[in-house]
């Protein structure tokens, strides 16, 4: 202002936002100072007590910035394992970024190149970090992802879902599909092309969604009712598709509605799908495709 006459406003909010970050990492590292333990042993996982040895520091990338973690560290006599307890308290075991921080790189990542969510981590946080960690932390809770889906779809299997209660559901619709996408070369390896002779250049992910409906327009079409709507999907084949579209139907209270809907186009795969793993649902061709045989 001295200079110009005029306040960069972005230049002091950006200052104002560091500042207020160097206050909050402060203050965090002084919450995660951890004194010395009153108890000086805990339970080793090969059933022995570990000792407690020191207070070791480690720093962690949170929301606020970088902090200080100062917790008690504990060596196992017999077996030698080494353990930070508070590090699985706090959940940043192996890892030097927060909870918080891991979801960020997760969402920034999960539908754009890793590299641009680096740039969306520095821009709209005020974090530094690496392209590399930003593609290993979301493809880590990709990967938690998908074990938690494929234990429901275990359990779907022993017919042990739970049984969810909840007001009836007056029209449930599942809809489902299935398209190529480019991948590189090694997940295509030993699989056939649409032509005799060539290789394949795609992998085909299955896609469904689940929706509920409860109002019609002034014509009489069907109105999806607004931000009903929940997706999965995945590169398998049919038949595990089938449960992971029944869960997510489960989940949205398949067994509570009153009228249930099977909505695609005319692969046969699919009304195998609906036969199977959604009997009795009213099955219908989407307008789109019926047109497109007509």
């Amino acid at each position: 202002m001295r200079k110009t006459g005029s306040l960069d406003l972005e230049a002091v909010e950006m200052l104002v936002r560091s500042a207020m970050h160097q206050a909050g990492a402060s203050a965090l590292t002084e919450l995660l100072r951890f004194p010395v333990p009153e108890q000086h042993s805990t339970p080793c996982l090969c059933g022995q007590p570990a000792l407690y040895r020191e207070l070791r520091s480690k720093n962690v990338l949170t929301a606020v910035g970088s902090v200080e973690v100062s917790r008690p560290y504990y060596l196992c006599p017999h077996c030698h394992d080494g353990q930070f307890p508070a590090d699985q308290e706090l959940d940043i075991v192996h890892t030097e970024f927060s909870p918080g921080v891991r979801r960020m790189q997760a969402l920034v990542g999960q539908d754009a190149p890793f590299d641009h969510g680096r740039e969306q981590m520095k821009l709209l946080a005020g974090l530094e970090v690496t392209t590399k960690s930003i593609e290993r932390v979301a493809e880590s809770m990709g990967a938690d992802i998908a074990r938690r889906e494929q234990q429901e779809i275990d359990r779907a299997l022993q017919l042990d879902l739970p049984m969810l209660m909840g007001e009836p559901v007056p029209i449930l619709y599942v809809q489902m599909d299935g398209t190529g996408v480019p991948v590189v070369k090694k997940e295509t390896a030993g699989r056939k092309g649409k032509l005799d002779g060539l290789p394949a250049h795609t992998r085909e992910v299955k896609l469904g969604c689940v929706f509920t409906q409860t109002t019609w327009d002034e014509e009489g079409y069907a109105v999806r009712d607004p931000a009903s709507t929940t997706y999965t999907g995945a590169i398998e084949n049919a038949e595990q598709f089938g449960k992971r579209l029944y869960v997510e139907a489960w989940k949205r209270g398949w067994s509570r509605a009153e009228k249930k809907v099977v909505i695609a186009d005319g692969a046969e795969w699919i009304w195998n799908l609906a036969r199977e793993d959604f009997p009795g649902a009213i099955q219908i061709v989407d307008l789109f495709h019926a047109r497109q045989h007509l």
